[in-house]
């Protein structure tokens, strides 16, 4: 199968940037990842290597099929991120002097303990961890990234959401005049997403404040950006703002703007095409040839016992 052209395609994040990574950083840490009733799914040690180039690897870092991360330049310089340009390549230019300090985060709604975090706080107040994951893209492409972030139940748990709470809500930051693709009429700003409450309180869930051990840079989604590792990328938002617990399902950003091709859920699954093109396989960053997408992006055993019931080839 043959990749969606240029112009047929709508955004996700996956990323190549031409930054070079020059820091001196030792072990990257990697901690095993306990699964609500599903087991656990471990994530082995790996050590930092920079080379004469200035190119970041991961030295025996994988993910928990044994995959090695993409290239640092890969994760961060080729990106889908509209509220900059619709240009993957000019993506980490138009973003490098994003403001991301300082920032806040309000999480309210449905909510007992409403709350306001600065960003700093929420790097010390949360338990701030490195997982690898595998990230799919809808477009049929997909990397496996090192990142660096928190659970985001543990944010959740704190803020104490009603019985009336059934979603989540995410918002994006509004800023045009940092944002050129915002100042655009094709869709409506700011982007918002959503899941089910037991979907953002998964423990694979992560609020992700870094990647490679470093803080995001503002073309990944700095400085704070949601990673569902099970869903296609356009689920994992970036640059967040605003979450809010709400009791109606969220309508999203791409329901909004194609509802006949993005529904809420958005689970990778190989059985269910898009609309134009299929999702049997994927091309991997950096690697030649196609690979079998998985279904759940290889989350099956942790996550399939959330839609127990349900068509996935509807609720897509």
């Amino acid at each position: 199968m043959s990749e969606p052209k240029s112009y047929e395609i709508t955004p996700e994040h996956i990323y190549l940037s031409r930054r070079k990574f020059m820091v001196g950083i030792g072990a990257l840490a990697l901690s095993s990842l306990a699964v609500a009733a599903c087991g656990p799914v471990s994530v082995p040690q790996g050590q930092v290597k920079v080379d004469e180039t200035g190119e970041v690897t991961v030295s025996e870092a994988t993910d928990d099929l044994g995959d090695r991360p993409t290239s640092y330049t890969a994760v961060t310089g080729y990106n889908n991120y509209y509220e900059f340009t619709t240009s993957k390549e000019k993506v980490a230019g138009l973003a490098r002097d994003f403001v991301t300090t300082p920032w806040t985060l309000s999480v309210g709604g449905l909510v007992s303990n409403p709350k306001t975090y600065d960003i700093d706080d929420l790097r010390k107040r949360f338990n701030i961890q490195e997982r690898v994951y595998r990230l799919r893209c809808v477009e049929g492409w997909s990397m496996v990234i090192p990142w660096q972030g928190f659970v985001l139940a543990e944010l959740l748990k704190e803020v104490e959401p009603t019985s009336k709470a059934k979603y989540v809500r995410f918002e994006t930051v509004y800023r045009p005049e940092q944002m050129p693709g915002q100042k655009g009429g094709w869709f409506e700003w700011p982007y918002v997403e959503g899941l089910r409450l037991d979907e953002a309180m998964h423990d694979l869930t992560l609020m992700a404040t870094g990647l490679y051990g470093k803080d995001l840079p503002p073309q990944n989604g700095a400085p704070v950006r949601l990673v569902v590792p099970w869903k296609y990328g356009f689920k994992s938002i970036k640059s967040i703002v605003k979450i809010d617990l709400v009791d109606e399902m969220p309508l999203t950003f791409w329901m909004k703007a194609a509802p006949n091709e993005y529904g809420f859920y958005a689970n990778v699954n190989p059985d269910v095409p898009h609309p134009r093109w299929s999702q049997k396989s994927e091309r991997r960053i950096g690697e030649n040839g196609r690979r079998r997408t998985l279904k759940f992006n290889g989350y099956e055993k942790e996550v399939a016992y959330l839609y127990e019931g349900m068509d996935l080839r509807v609720n897509f």
